[in-house]
């Protein structure tokens, strides 16, 4: 059974660099695709960022380049989700997610965490 759990969270102010963190477990995950996604609302959700555990290569969406750093401690089995100059627009529930497969959809991944709540006041 595969768990994703996030943390990292909360309130920041504008211009700040939370670090959000998903714990993984259950699998051995050296094949899976990792990918941050968030939702705000009234929003679709949308994808942020996601990175191979084989390549360690990760890829952005465009509101993420540059701001964004996605990172795995395959040591610890985390993944990470380092956001600088963060701005209100980027408020939202951030979801971890986890696939099998080397390029999976948006849609397609099959484990999926809670979600940790950032805020950014203005």
């Amino acid at each position: 059974q595969v768990q994703l759990v996030e943390s990292g969270g909360g309130l920041v102010q504008a211009g700040g660099s939370p670090r959000l963190s998903c714990a993984a477990s259950g699998r051995t995950f050296s094949r899976y695709t990792m990918g941050w996604f968030r939702q705000a609302p009234g929003k679709e959700r949308e994808f942020v960022a996601d990175i191979s555990w084989s390549t360690g290569r990760g890829y952005y969406a465009d509101s993420a380049k540059g701001r964004f750093t996605i990172s795995l401690d395959m040591v610890k089995n985390t993944l990470y989700l380092q956001m600088n100059s963060l701005k209100p627009e980027d408020t939202a529930v951030y979801y971890c997610a986890a696939d099998p497969s080397p390029n999976p959809g948006d849609y397609e991944y099959d484990y999926w965490g809670q979600g940790t709540q950032v805020t950014v006041s203005a």
